[in-house]
C-alpha cells in the first residue's frame, strides 16, 4: 500500500503522516508514551502558572487601589 491509500484509509492527511513520522521516527512505544506523558504534564503546569499569575495580578489591582 501506499502512503496516501493508508492516510485516506485512517482519515488522516499525509502532511499529518509526514510531521508525526517526523517527530516519532525512531521512538519505540514506551518512549513515545513517556514524550506523551511529559507534553501532558508540561500543559498541566502552564495552566496552573497562568491561574496563579492571574491570581496575583487581581490581588496587585485590589491592593493597589485606595479605600
Amino acid at each position: 500500500m501506499s502512503t496516501a491509500e493508508v492516510c485516506r484509509r485512517h482519515g488522516v492527511s499525509t502532511t499529518t503522516f509526514y510531521k508525526w513520522k517526523a517527530k516519532f521516527a525512531g521512538m519505540g512505544v514506551s518512549e513515545a508514551k513517556r514524550l506523551k506523558a511529559l507534553e501532558e504534564e508540561n500543559n498541566k503546569l502552564k495552566r496552573l502558572l497562568a491561574d496563579a499569575m492571574l491570581d496575583n495580578t487581581a490581588l496587585k489591582d485590589l491592593l493597589g487601589k485606595k479605600w
